[in-house]
C-alpha cells in the first residue's frame, strides 16, 4: 500500500516537470520564420492603459510613436490617477482619455473603456501596451500583420529588461520570466498549444476584442482572455518576432507583484487546467490539451521547490525500507528538467541572469516562503520600477 502510494506521489509531481521538459526541449531552438509586412492601409490602434504614470508615460509614447507604422493610432487610458498622466501623454502626442470609477478599479475596465472610445472609429487591429513598457522595433507591424492576416490574438514575446548590476533576487525573478515568456512559450506553441496572453504586447484583431470580456476586476484578466478564446476556438498565436521589455521591478516591491500574479494563476490553472485538457481529449483540440498541461506547470522556483519537497520525502521513506523505484524515477525527471533550465541560461538567459547570481537562488526560494503563507492581494496597483 505504502509503495503504491509512493508511485501515486511520484506520478502526480511527475507530470508538471514533464510538461515542463515538453516545452523546454521544443522551445529552445531559436525561430527562423519571420511575418510578413503589414499590408496598406491596416489600421491600427495602441492601447495604453495606465494608472499614475506621469513620471514615464511620455518615454512609453515617444518610444511607441517611434516604432510604430506611420499612421498608428496611440490611446492612452489615464485610469483613476491623480497625477498628470493624461497631460503629459498629451503633451508627447498621444491621444488620452481618463477614467473615474473608484468602485471598479483595475486594467481590464480601463481596457473596456479604452475600447468604447476607439469604437466610433474602429481599428482593424487593437495592440495592448503596458504604461511603463518600450517595444522593439518591427515589434507594432510584426504583431499587427500577424494578427490581422490571421484573424487571431498575437501575443508578442514579453520580457524583462536585462541589467546585471540589479540585485540577485530581481535578476533571478527576470529569467523566470524569461523562461516562461520566451522558451516555454515557444515551445508551446511548437507543439501546438494556444498561448496564454501575458497582458503587455498582445493583438487582438477588432471583432475579437470587440466582443472580449474585459471589464472585470480579475487580477490576471489577460490570462483569463486567452483561456477564454482558447475555449472558443479561437486559438492565441505567438509573434517571436515582437518583444515588448518592461524595466525590473523595485526589489521591495517585488514581493507584492509576484504574490498577486502567482494567486492569480494559481486560481486560473486550479479553475482550467484539467478542464481544459478534458475538454479538449474529447473535442479533438490539440491546442486545448497542450494549454492545459501548460497550465499545470506552477512558477519556476514553486516548481523545482515542490519537486525537491516530494523527492525528499520519498527518499525518506526508501530509508525506512519501502521501494526505491519512485524516488529514483522521480529524482531524474527533476535534474533533467534542472539540466534543461542550466541549457536554456545558457542559450539564453546570460544577459539576464549573471552567473554570480545563480548562487543566491536558495535565498530566493527561501524568500518566496512567505509570499505563500500570506493571502493573495487584489487589484491594479502601480509596480515601482528602478
Amino acid at each position: 500500500m505504502i509503495d503504491a502510494l509512493m508511485w501515486t506521489l511520484a506520478g502526480v509531481t511527475a507530470v508538471p516537470f514533464l510538461a515542463y521538459t515538453s516545452e523546454v526541449v521544443a522551445g529552445l531552438p531559436r525561430p527562423t520564420r519571420f511575418t510578413p509586412p503589414l499590408a496598406a492601409g491596416i489600421r491600427v490602434a495602441v492601447l495604453v492603459p495606465a494608472h499614475n504614470e506621469q513620471a514615464g508615460i511620455a518615454r512609453t509614447v515617444a518610444g511607441l510613436i517611434a516604432a510604430a507604422p506611420a499612421g498608428t493610432r496611440v490611446l492612452v487610458v489615464a485610469d483613476n490617477c491623480s497625477d498628470d498622466t493624461a497631460a503629459e501623454a498629451r503633451r508627447a502626442g498621444a491621444e488620452a482619455i481618463e477614467r473615474h470609477n473608484l468602485t471598479q478599479r483595475g486594467k481590464g475596465y480601463a481596457l473596456a473603456f479604452g475600447r468604447d472610445h476607439l469604437a466610433a472609429d474602429a481599428p482593424d487591429v487593437v495592440i495592448v501596451v503596458d504604461a511603463d513598457c518600450h517595444v522593439l522595433p518591427g515589434t507594432i507591424e510584426s504583431l499587427a500583420a500577424r494578427a490581422h492576416g490571421s484573424g487571431h490574438a498575437v501575443q508578442s514575446i514579453n520580457l524583462i529588461e536585462n541589467d546585471l548590476t540589479q540585485p540577485p533576487l530581481v535578476q533571478i525573478s527576470g529569467f523566470a520570466m524569461l523562461v516562461k515568456n520566451l522558451v516555454r512559450l515557444r515551445g508551446l506553441s511548437r507543439t501546438g498549444g494556444s498561448i496564454l496572453l501575458t497582458g503587455t504586447g498582445m493583438a487582438l484583431p477588432w471583432p475579437i476584442f470587440r466582443t472580449a470580456a474585459l471589464a472585470t476586476g480579475n487580477i490576471v484578466e489577460d490570462m483569463e482572455l486567452g483561456i477564454e478564446l482558447a475555449r472558443r476556438g479561437q486559438n492565441v498565436l505567438l509573434e517571436p518576432g515582437g518583444t515588448v521589455l518592461s524595466p525590473p521591478a523595485h526589489v521591495d516591491d517585488m514581493r507584492e507583484q509576484r504574490q498577486r500574479w502567482e494567486f492569480g494563476y494559481f486560481a486560473s490553472a486550479r479553475r482550467w487546467a484539467l478542464p481544459l485538457i478534458g475538454r479538449g481529449l474529447l473535442s479533438g483540440s490539440r491546442a486545448q490539451v497542450a494549454l492545459g498541461f501548460h497550465m499545470l506547470v506552477p512558477p519556476l522556483a514553486s516548481l523545482f521547490f515542490a519537486g525537491a519537497g516530494v523527492v525528499g520525502l520519498l527518499a525518506l521513506l526508501a530509508l525506512l525500507g519501502f521501494g526505491a523505484g519512485p524516488v529514483l524515477a522521480l529524482a531524474l525527471l527533476v535534474a533533467v528538467a534542472g539540466g534543461l533550465t542550466v541549457v536554456a541560461w545558457s542559450r539564453e538567459g546570460r544577459g539576464t541572469l549573471s552567473f554570480a547570481a545563480l548562487l543566491a537562488i536558495p535565498r530566493y526560494l527561501l524568500w518566496k516562503v512567505p509570499l505563500y503563507l500570506g493571502g493573495g492581494p487584489k487589484g491594479w496597483v502601480r509596480t515601482r520600477r528602478r
